[in-house]
């Protein structure tokens, strides 16, 4: 018994930051294995954008573990609460989905969820069954559960209304609402990000305030995005989706920073991070990138990605799929082309890319030279021309 209790224990506090409380963890587990019956691992997610990347799959992985031991998940789809937006982290309102939108984007989280959680030990729940139900009595009283004092007590909170900015009464709810859910869900641990803490601790204290035992609460590190410094975000831009081409995937893993690939190694891989850091950093990260691809694609796609981006990064080749832009006339504006092959996100940042001397014409007898553009100007003076954008976008012009 104490071995099963060790390895559960371990499982769940791995990697964790915050664990409330240890001792409770351990009476539920006693409690799992004396009445044969999993515990109920409660994690949610208001689908406000379609697609899950590589920071959400920290806690499936976490909870995926646990199934393996014979535990049950429920996945609490959000598709009431994500009609209000989570304000955690957020520093002004967020914009309000539609009905369709929030449909659409629950359908993809759920499929892409299942990439990782075992299905079978998976049971998705929609919060909207109850919230639809709930009549203005039992509304008021779930409200009057709690003083704005101590919902206030939450630094984004606070910061928003020093700073003057918008702080509706649907997001000081918001907590409240979330942590009805577990009440509904009778959930025994909560799992989140570090950023869901005070409204994981709500659940637990609705559980205690309605008469059930408390959940308890276990949070996990925010994955770091593609720009080493913010939380991996879609919005940020700084985003691995699971869902990406594996030639995509492997070329955003590679970019990555040597600091922050060892957070990747800690939250996305099985592999030992310290026999890891015994080879060379370029090493490490081909076979974090190789792993990571061959766990959403295949271990051929992973191969075949890997050998692309050795052939050109390393070997100075050059992709096999460059996308190609006609041009009508010989002389064009290489800034306005990057621009309208959609290479550039606007003629700005192409502005900027050629002022840092970012933008280079290719030597296409030999790849691994190529001559830095100075000027927006290019005059055609071949059947055709490639241009290679930061380190690893590349565009052929032909007439």
């Amino acid at each position: 018994m104490r071995k099963c209790l060790d390895e559960h224990l371990e499982a769940i506090k791995k990697c964790a930051i915050d664990v409330i409380s240890e001792e409770e963890i351990k009476t539920k587990i006693e409690k799992s294995f004396k009445l044969k019956k999993p515990l109920r691992l409660k994690i949610g997610f208001d689908p406000t954008a379609r697609d899950i990347h590589l920071g959400h799959t920290v806690l499936l992985r976490k909870l995926r573990k646990l199934q393996d031991l014979g535990h049950q998940v429920y996945l609490i789809i959000g598709d009431f609460t994500a009609k209000i937006g989570d304000p955690s982290g957020k520093t002004c309102l967020r914009p309000v989905l539609s009905d369709k939108e929030i449909k659409s984007n629950a359908s993809t989280y759920t499929q892409q969820a299942f990439k990782v959680l075992d299905k079978k030990k998976t049971k998705v729940i929609y919060n909207s069954i109850w919230y639809k139900k709930m009549d203005l009595s039992r509304f008021l009283s779930l409200l009057s559960s709690y003083t704005v004092a101590r919902i206030l007590e939450r630094d984004d909170f606070s910061q928003r209304l020093k700073e003057n900015r918008p702080l509706t009464v649907l997001e000081i709810i918001y907590p409240l609402i979330q942590g009805y859910d577990s009440f509904k869900m009778e959930a025994d641990i909560e799992f989140g990000g570090t950023d869901q803490k005070f409204n994981l601790i709500v659940g637990r204290h609705l559980q205690q305030g309605f008469g059930q035992m408390p959940q308890a609460v276990v949070t996990m590190p925010l994955l770091v995005g593609l720009d080493g410094k913010n939380k991996m975000s879609k919005s940020l831009d700084n985003y691995i989706g699971i869902t990406e081409s594996p030639k995509t995937m492997f070329g955003k893993i590679m970019s990555i920073s040597d600091e922050v690939m060892w957070e990747y190694y800690k939250l996305l891989s099985d592999r030992d991070t310290q026999e890891s850091k015994s080879i060379h950093p370029k090493e490490a990260k081909l076979a974090l990138a190789s792993d990571i691809v061959s766990f959403y694609h295949s271990r051929r796609a992973a191969s075949l990605a890997k050998a692309e981006f050795v052939k050109v990064f390393s070997q100075k080749g050059l992709p096999e799929d460059i996308p190609a832009y006609r041009v009508a006339t010989p002389d064009f504006d290489i800034i306005d082309v990057l621009y309208k092959a959609k290479l550039m996100s606007s003629k700005n940042e192409a502005r900027r890319l050629l002022e840092q001397g970012a933008i280079c014409l290719i030597d296409t007898s030999d790849a691994a030279k190529s001559t830095v553009v100075k000027n927006a100007a290019i005059s055609l003076v071949s059947e055709s021309m490639i241009f290679k954008v930061g380190k690893k976008r590349f565009l052929k012009v032909t007439l």
